[in-house]
């Protein structure tokens, strides 16, 4: 009897670690495109948009709805061809670089599209919430900071973006 307790404890496997969940792409762009919606009482400039790049913009659109990510990056990128420097543009073709994992290019194209935009209302508020999903995905890559606290400071930015229009008499 000894010898088969014995047998059996040997052949007992201590369980493996929890693995952590992964990024989950979807619901951190529906987070990114939440902080976006215009408020009742908030400055909010849209522009005029180019026809050729709306037409783009809204395959992408297309595009991204059934699934198809590399093509809305694709038609995104030809946009932004045209019209390179455009916050809202760069902050979509982002997003799309999130949906396919790529936080470096989701990063690199929100921060950029924040430094060409306008800094306050909806479009300044998912460019944070874009950089505090990446943050959230990459801990090790939020520049040396704990992750908790580059979240929290990406979204404290984000809420800073919030505008309040000029009082109209």
């Amino acid at each position: 009897m000894a010898i088969v307790g014995s047998l059996l404890a040997a052949c007992a496997t201590v369980a493996p670690e929890p693995v952590a969940p992964a990024f989950d792409t979807a619901a951190a762009v529906r987070a990114v495109r939440a902080a976006g919606t215009v408020l009742d009482a908030e400055l909010s400039v849209q522009p005029l948009r180019d026809p050729q790049v709306e037409d783009l913009r809204q395959d992408a659109d297309a595009l991204e709805t059934r699934g198809m990510f590399q093509g809305a990056a694709d038609a995104l990128d030809r946009a932004l061809a045209i019209t390179p420097d455009d916050p809202a543009l760069l902050q979509d073709r982002a997003e799309v670089a999130l949906l396919l994992g790529d936080t470096s290019a989701a990063a690199r194209l929100a921060t950029r599209a924040y430094q060409l935009g306008s800094q306050v209302g909806p479009l300044c508020r998912r460019h944070w919430e874009t950089l505090a999903q990446v943050r959230l995905a990459t801990p090790s890559a939020a520049d040396g900071m704990p992750a908790s606290a580059s979240v929290e400071q990406a979204r404290e930015r984000r809420e800073a973006c919030t505008v309040a229009p000029p009082p109209r008499f």
